[in-house]
């Protein structure tokens, strides 16, 4: 199974790889105690006891592509790595970098100069291979927090008019401090009274389009009808027009623009996000908002335990205000410390 290679340089226009002549010689590599490893028992390839390769290729293994691969030119190494082929599963990799270090055997069958050469070079990957592996497992992290605050019930975004300024979150980091008035403003009770738990029109099944169909003033119990036996859906519903009504056999010509008058205006208003309004400085308001995020993603243990917010100096005073309307008493001090 061995071979050499050339990457680059040695005037090739391509990387070449020199098999072995014969697959089962056992002469492939060889060592010795006065110098480095040799390749091939014609020294294809040969790493003298100092700093010098010999490349005489064309013996052992395959003849290289370029004469300075095959005419015994010899090199000076200025950089050597040392790898090794392994078959462990991944799963096997993986616990065998996150454990305790990895022992690798000092290599001490050549020189002592090619010796510490090889074992720094070691030492190095095994340095690296820690790196690597802590690198992976932050992606990991990374990309659990991304996956779990861009997923879930989009109707648990909760869309605020922050005294002009729009601002989006979930209603679970408005809730995340329990004893806050953030948190009863959007529990449960008062959550349904801002009708904010509606069903989107979109998520309509046929059941509730028939319901609003014969809700509409004018509007004969067998039209309201047709919309059940077409199995309408609310996004059908909204995509409707006056040859969708008519292919529905709806047939009266007043019907079908009572009908069309009432989806276009029914589409307009499901296109609006439901909005609460929050009568406090943006600004401060935002601090906090940033704030409870945070909280939350570190209590799913995705981060650690975040700062407290940075405010400027000329609004720390309503900073303090708006903290403490929101987290009475000593809840305050989670934010203001």
């Amino acid at each position: 199974k061995a071979f050499l290679f050339a990457l680059s340089g040695f005037n090739i226009q391509s990387p070449c790889k020199m098999k072995l002549k014969d697959k089962d010689d056992t002469n492939a590599i060889l060592t010795d105690e006065g110098c480095g490893p040799v390749f091939g028992t014609g020294h294809d390839l040969y790493v003298d006891g100092s700093k010098n390769v010999y490349i005489y290729t064309g013996h052992t293994y395959q003849e290289g592509p370029t004469e300075e691969l095959t005419c015994n030119n010899n090199y000076e190494i200025n950089e050597m790595e040392v790898f090794q082929i392994s078959d462990l599963s991944g799963k096997q990799r993986k616990k065998l970098s996150s454990g305790s270090e990895k022992k690798v055997a000092s290599v001490d069958r050549f020189t002592g100069e090619v010796n510490n050469a090889i074992n720094d070079k070691w030492l190095t990957l095994q340095e690296l291979e820690e790196e690597v592996f802590s690198l992976e497992e932050s992606f990991k992290d990374e990309e659990t927090f991304i996956d779990s605050f861009v997923s879930g019930d989009t109707s648990g975004v909760v869309m605020l008019n922050v005294s002009g300024t729009m601002m989006a979150t979930k209603r679970d980091v408005l809730m995340f401090a329990k004893d806050s008035v953030l948190a009863q403003q959007f529990d449960d009770t008062k959550w349904t009274e801002q009708g904010c738990k509606d069903m989107r029109v979109k998520d309509w099944e046929p059941d509730d389009v028939m319901k609003w169909v014969k809700k509409i003033k004018d509007i004969p119990n067998n039209v309201a009808q047709l919309f059940i036996e077409n199995e309408i859906t609310g996004s059908e519903l909204l995509a409707l027009n006056e040859n969708g009504l008519k292919m529905l056999g709806v047939k009266r010509v007043g019907t079908i623009c009572l009908l069309f008058d009432e989806i276009s205006a029914l589409k307009k208003t499901s296109s609006e996000d439901t909005v609460t309004l929050i009568e406090h400085s943006p600004y401060c308001f935002g601090k906090i908002l940033d704030f409870l995020r945070m909280k939350q993603v570190s209590s799913l243990e995705l981060c650690g335990d975040p700062a407290l917010p940075s405010v400027c100096e000329h609004k720390r005073d309503m900073f303090e205000k708006v903290v403490k309307y929101y987290f009475p008493g000593e809840s305050s001090k989670r934010i203001l410390g």
